[in-house]
């Protein structure tokens, strides 16, 4: 790939989001492109009047470009290791490194971090990257010699899992594959709870690693409790209940291989428990049947809406569950109620939580409003990297 930045003119007025240090291009912006660019190719973003606004990789999507910066800067070797260092510096600086509770965060997430397009997440000496974009993939060998030079020995494998997230349009032919050493799974320690990890099977890199935080808080909540967590996958909600002292956690999903998950992190954590019963069963099913069992309730679906052409649906789905959940809780009863869906507003969010519960006509109060943890940083300029939403229900 030639790594000469071609040229991009916006159309005129345009380059107000960009003057806002908004990250992406979108293709309706663009009044004429400098002939041959490629997906993947190094652009230089120009105002309808010539003047620079930014570097970054071109895509032929929707999203035409992601900028990697907003000043005239040469994107070399220096760059990248100036802004994974950052990065890492960044994780240091809020105790995520060397940490003796916790050995997996993410070390590299998108826009929050100035590199968009790009995931990394660190498990117990191993990286997991996820490249969104053609940009990204053609940079993947400066990214991982990087990480080597950075890390050195504390990183013993590199895992690209891109296969599943480059765009289709692209028209690269990727598999998944090792760059270093050979480890398929782990086990990590996160608030002193163990997880396995498996990046070759598992969803996204292997582990929701931005509940960290509100895994916690569910722990502080289960004391004493009948805890039922829904789409619980590996169990992460299961395990901090169990933690907090919860009397008796159920934990539901609909796929069998989740619920293996979810039964084997609970045994690593309490081999002789009781305490914990599993179900492979529809969630929405499930929650017909538990009038007044449950004193903590958690609702962590996965994402119901991937575009905003299903927004309307993905919402109605959200109110539906949540409805079903605040009818059916006990006087007193706690919801953790959440969202991952990038497309869905907090306000969004929040009114389909709000209908919800008007519908069952019960008197509910907002605890906590949550989000990602501080290894998921939010773009100031860009709203759209702020995709986890979370609210603390009690009802009465």
């Amino acid at each position: 790939m030639d790594n000469t930045p071609r040229k991009i003119q916006l159309k005129q007025g345009k380059e107000a989001s960009i003057k806002r240090l908004h990250p992406w291009i979108f293709s309706g912006a663009i009044a004429k492109k400098e002939d041959g660019i490629a997906e993947g190719d190094l652009v230089e973003i120009l105002a309808a009047d010539g003047s620079f606004l930014g570097t970054g990789h071109y895509q032929n999507n929707s999203i035409a470009v992601r900028l990697l910066s907003f000043k005239p800067e040469k994107i070399d070797a220096e760059f990248w290791k100036k802004r994974i260092s950052n990065a890492i510096k960044y994780r240091a600086s809020i105790g995520l490194i060397n940490n003796e509770n916790t050995n997996a965060f993410r070390l590299i997430h998108g826009e929050g971090d100035g590199l968009p397009g790009l995931i990394i997440d660190y498990y117990n000496g191993a990286a997991v990257i996820q490249m969104h974009s053609a940009g990204m993939y053609f940079s993947r060998d400066i990214i991982v010699d990087t990480l080597k030079e950075i890390f050195k020995e504390k990183l013993h494998t590199i895992y690209d899992k891109s296969s599943g997230t480059l765009p289709f349009k692209s028209g690269i032919e990727l598999k998944n594959e090792f760059l270093l050493g050979n480890t398929g799974k782990t086990t990590i320690k996160e608030n002193n709870c163990l997880f396995s990890v498996d990046w070759l099977e598992g969803q996204k890199t292997g582990f929701f690693l931005d509940q960290r935080d509100n895994r916690k808080l569910v722990q502080d909540y289960s004391k004493g409790k009948q805890v039922l967590n829904t789409f619980c996958y590996t169990g992460g909600f299961s395990v901090y209940a169990l933690k907090g002292g919860a009397i008796q956690v159920d934990s539901v999903d609909s796929s069998a291989k989740a619920i293996e998950l979810t039964n084997e992190n609970v045994a690593l954590n309490y081999p002789e428990t009781t305490a914990h019963k599993a179900y492979t069963e529809d969630v929405f099913q499930f929650l017909n049947n538990i009038d007044n069992k449950y004193d903590l309730i958690i609702l962590d679906p996965p994402a119901f809406a991937k575009h905003h052409n299903v927004l309307k649906n993905a919402l109605q789905g959200y109110k539906k569950i949540n409805q079903k959940a605040i009818e059916s809780i006990k006087p007193g009863g706690i919801l953790f109620t959440f969202s991952c869906s990038q497309v869905v507003s907090k306000d969004d969010f929040r009114q389909s939580v709000f209908v919800a519960a008007a519908n069952t006509g019960r008197t509910v109060r907002i605890l906590h409003q949550l989000t990602q943890p501080t290894d998921h940083p939010v773009n100031i300029y860009h709203q759209e990297s702020e995709y986890l939403k979370g609210l603390v229900l009690q009802i009465e």
